[in-house]
């Protein structure tokens, strides 16, 4: 047995990394017998979104917040929309912020025109993160600010329930309603359903996105599944049904709209808010 092996416990994935190795997600890597994020304070993107753009509808709604993402994703989707950053690694550049130094313009840009509720930790996966969300929620907080999440949330259960406390809101991917589906995109769909019935079950603000990618997950069964599902665990619990275009290294035509409407129908079913993105 190699000795210097450690184990990530951060996601399903529990990659074991030998001295200097670094994980599926080119964000985390076994330094000095420690597991520690490579893209700690690194910030690839930063900018003030509408909140509706997480997409989150029922949260502030009219509301703007400071969207920051980094690099790295625990997932290998072929149709990933921002694969520039989310599939990069260390050499991508980036500019180096503290959690103090953010928090600092969170709490500036409140003050600007367009005002600001927070900062929402977006656009790469935030997770592989960790710590970085773990050291700049509390500060957030004490300024009155709120901290939102987009994740896949590809995350095991006990650091989810550290980082519950610090998040106000989440909006998570639900990529598709079938393990060997979710396996194929290098992910565990039933710690991803943890993930949305324990962050509803803590009281988080919770709203779901199943980008539809054609013959992957546009079944109507499927759709009816996800749905009451979800339903289970709140009717009030919003869904996005988006689009997929063709983006990283999937050139499938766009999802048919028709596609889209009638598996919003479907999910009206069980759901009260059903909304359709992309189209």
């Amino acid at each position: 047995m190699n000795a210097a092996l450690v184990t990530c416990r951060l996601c399903p994935h529990a990659c074991r990394l030998d001295a200097g190795e670094t994980g599926f997600c080119r964000a985390r890597a076994n330094i000095g017998g420690t597991i520690r994020p490579k893209n700690y304070g690194r910030l690839t993107s930063l900018a003030l979104d509408p909140i509706e753009k997480k997409p989150l509808y029922h949260f502030h709604p009219g509301g703007f917040i400071l969207s920051v993402g980094s690099f790295g994703c625990n997932l290998a989707c072929p149709f990933c929309q921002n694969a520039s950053i989310a599939m990069a690694d260390t050499s991508i550049e980036t500019e180096n912020v503290s959690p103090a130094q953010l928090a600092a313009l969170a709490e500036e840009l409140r003050h600007q025109p367009r005002g600001n509720i927070g900062v929402a930790f977006t656009y790469n996966e935030p997770l592989v993160g960790y710590e970085y969300i773990m050291d700049t929620a509390p500060l957030l907080h004490a300024a009155g600010l709120k901290v939102v999440l987009v994740t896949n949330g590809m995350i095991c259960t006990e650091p989810l329930a550290r980082l519950l406390p610090h998040v106000d809101a989440m909006n998570i991917d639900l990529k598709a309603w079938h393990t060997d589906t979710y396996r194929r995109l290098g992910g565990d769909l039933e710690a991803v359903k943890s993930t949305i019935a324990r962050a509803v079950a803590h009281g988080v603000h919770v709203e779901v996105t199943t980008l539809v990618v054609p013959t992957m997950n546009d079944s109507t069964e499927d759709m009816d599944e996800e749905a009451h599902w979800l339903s289970t665990l709140s009717p009030d619990l919003p869904l996005h049904i988006s689009r997929y275009f063709p983006r990283h290294r999937m050139s499938t035509p766009p999802t048919p709209i028709a596609a889209i409407d009638r598996l919003a129908v479907i999910a009206r079913r069980h759901l009260r808010h059903v909304h359709r993105g992309n189209c």
